[in-house]
């Protein structure tokens, strides 16, 4: 039986880019975002990350979730799963490493080997839309 674990994540897109994190201690990127703690729904919990990890505030009236994606978890045991629900919304602020994140990026197509599995499932469906900088 496979683990599964919840996320969300904040889909940005900066001039054809997509903003992306590194955590310290890893080396791939990943969607900006986390798990909701207990009895939090989904886009506080992203409100909550996004502030966290990022500095910026987002407009909880402008959280609207765009797909959800199930892919292997990375660092996990074999069979994890990792469950990411995915929303845009509008912020304030610039974004800015803080906490766990050693570093932020704006990702192109091109970046895709660099990332998490959802991140780069992300990456293939917004460039098959023409949203997203190939290279």
């Amino acid at each position: 039986m496979n683990r599964v674990i919840e996320k969300v994540a904040w889909i940005q897109l900066d001039a054809g880019r997509l903003l992306a994190a590194r955590t310290h201690g890893r080396d791939l990127f990943y969607l900006p975002g986390g798990k909701p703690a207990p009895g939090e729904t989904h886009p506080e919990a992203l409100v909550r990350e996004i502030r966290e990890e990022l500095g910026v505030t987002l407009d909880p009236a402008t959280v609207l979730p765009v797909v959800c994606i199930e892919a292997p978890a990375d660092g996990k045991p074999a069979g994890t799963l990792v469950r990411t629900t995915c929303f845009t919304a509008d912020h304030s602020g610039t974004p800015t490493p803080c906490g766990e994140i050693a570093e932020i990026a704006h990702l192109t197509h091109g970046d895709r080997l660099r990332t998490s599995a959802t991140t780069r499932e992300v990456l293939d469906r917004l460039a098959a839309t023409g949203r997203l900088l190939r290279w």
